[in-house]
């Protein structure tokens, strides 16, 4: 998402503060669970008994203009992805244009909550995303965002059920998004108005369908406040053979002016890819496949942090390190479907494993600064996707990379009403596939890397927070 707004701050920088008695602890954990739990909670509507309903969300409503873009200059169709060899090739002589975009985007959060007694809480959240949009007035068939439905479909962003206490933390089981994804999209990318660029690439995974996640209480740490947790997820049960397994550890430090965020995830048997919001299940949507396939891995390690120089002045960095293991390409003779493959040297062989997938890694980095004068907030923002090393003999985005450079201006109107303004630029190295930690050829910018070098665009944005 773009949403530049901030609404947890204030109480993440609550838990920077020294604390002065037990009653002001609890209250500073309590805000801080709240943050990590309904990260977009602005102005929530508590109702029912004793308020144990809550009901919160944000809508967004983007205009765009952008520049070279080609709609149909890819030879199969623009709806195959890059990680297949029929997908190169392009056709010659197809308009290179300029498109004005229309894309909204809601989600509300419906929240429960049950005090146990005992410093015993049990809360309930559910929370689904819709978007839909158009381009030069028509839908686009290739982009998810378009056509009026759910996000991703068949994955919900929360569908949980959480037991905590004060003392002994907090387990949540069920459907929830990843810290890789959430934290570097929400609010470390879009304070900098860099999100997608941010978030949605690399080899991480954002969402989780039957995860199992443990945060501990408020601790004590180099004169800061630490939060550390477990995520682990089994994926889809029915592959036997290729058992899928999701592991994600994450700290979270306060002290200060600083937030620091440090995250890793280790993934056996997902789905491979390049897309850091995609849902983790199995290597492929179909159990049938898993007598087929071999086993692959991928993971992430990642620091992301803030520091609030002065009253107005916010800086933000970040560094990601990506593996993936690779993954063969595998035909299913019964569906004729191909699996999802990595990294693939297309017509060779390996060990006797034809079109072999190749281990591969690479590093990606964001950096970025706001300053906020009443109620307008310039920023700037860089998000650079770096080269891979792999001994794949076949170019396959490898040698790319690309530098995603943007300007913003953000007004706050108040009561949870937002508008941004955004000139941004995306710069390939090369000519070709483009960057491996990026899941298409023509992600987050709409331009295609195969086509052109560099791109603008411009956006006007309205964000309203519920």
């Amino acid at each position: 998402m773009n949403m530049k707004t901030n609404p947890v701050g204030a109480a993440a920088r609550l838990a920077s503060l020294s604390m002065v008695s037990k009653h002001s602890r609890l209250l500073q954990t309590g805000f801080l669970l709240a943050a990590l739990s309904t990260p977009f909670a602005s102005q929530a509507i508590d109702f029912g008994p004793d308020g144990m309903f809550s009901f919160n969300g944000f809508g967004q409503l983007t205009l765009g203009q952008h520049d070279t873009r080609c709609l149909s200059c890819q030879w199969v169709g623009p709806t195959e992805g890059k990680q297949k060899i029929w997908a190169d090739a392009l056709l010659p002589g197809q308009p290179i244009q300029s498109l004005t975009t229309i894309d909204y985007q809601v989600q509300p959060f419906l929240g429960v909550k049950f005090n146990l007694g005992k410093g015993f809480k049990l809360e309930g959240l559910l929370s689904q995303r819709w978007r839909d949009g158009i381009a030069n007035g028509e839908h686009l068939p290739y982009d998810d965002r378009y056509g009026s439905k759910e996000d991703i479909p068949g994955f919900w962003y929360e569908r949980n059920l959480a037991l905590s206490h004060e003392d002994y933390g907090r387990l949540t089981i069920g459907s929830m998004t990843t810290r890789s994804w959430r934290e570097a999209d929400y609010p470390i990318g879009s304070n900098i108005g860099l999100s997608e660029p941010w978030s949605q690439s690399g080899a991480g995974y954002g969402m989780l369908a039957n995860a199992y996640r443990y945060q501990t209480r408020l601790i004590d740490f180099q004169s800061g406040d630490l939060f550390l947790e477990a995520t682990y997820d089994p994926g889809n049960k029915a592959f036997t053979k290729n058992k899928p397994k999701f592991l994600e550890l994450t700290a979270k430090y306060y002290r200060g002016p600083l937030q620091m965020d440090v995250i890793l995830q280790d993934t056996k048997n997902g789905g491979p890819g390049a897309w850091g919001h995609a849902p983790f299940a199995g290597l492929t949507p179909f159990a049938i496949d898993d007598p087929l396939l071999t086993g692959s891995s991928q993971g992430i390690a990642m620091v992301m942090g803030t520091y609030q120089i002065n009253s107005q002045i916010e800086v933000s960095g970040g560094v990601r390190r990506n593996w993936w293991s690779g993954a063969n390409a595998v035909q299913n003779p019964t569906t004729l479907q191909w699996n999802s493959m990595f990294n693939v040297d297309w017509n060779a062989t390996l060990n006797g494993v034809q079109n072999p997938g190749y281990a591969a890694s690479s590093y990606d980095l964001m950096w970025g600064a706001r300053y906020r004068m009443g109620k307008w907030t310039p920023s700037i923002g860089f998000v650079h996707l770096g080269t891979a090393k792999t001994d794949n003999p076949s170019e396959r985005g490898q040698s790319n990379s690309a530098l995603f450079s943007v300007a913003g201006l953000q007004y706050d109107y108040g009561k949870g009403l937002k508008f941004d303004f955004q000139i941004g630029a995306i710069h390939y190295a090369r000519l070709g596939l483009s960057p491996m930690s990026m899941p298409g050829n023509d992600s987050f910018s709409g331009v295609d890397s195969r086509i052109s070098r560099d791109g603008t665009w411009f956006t006007a944005q309205m964000t309203y927070g519920f």
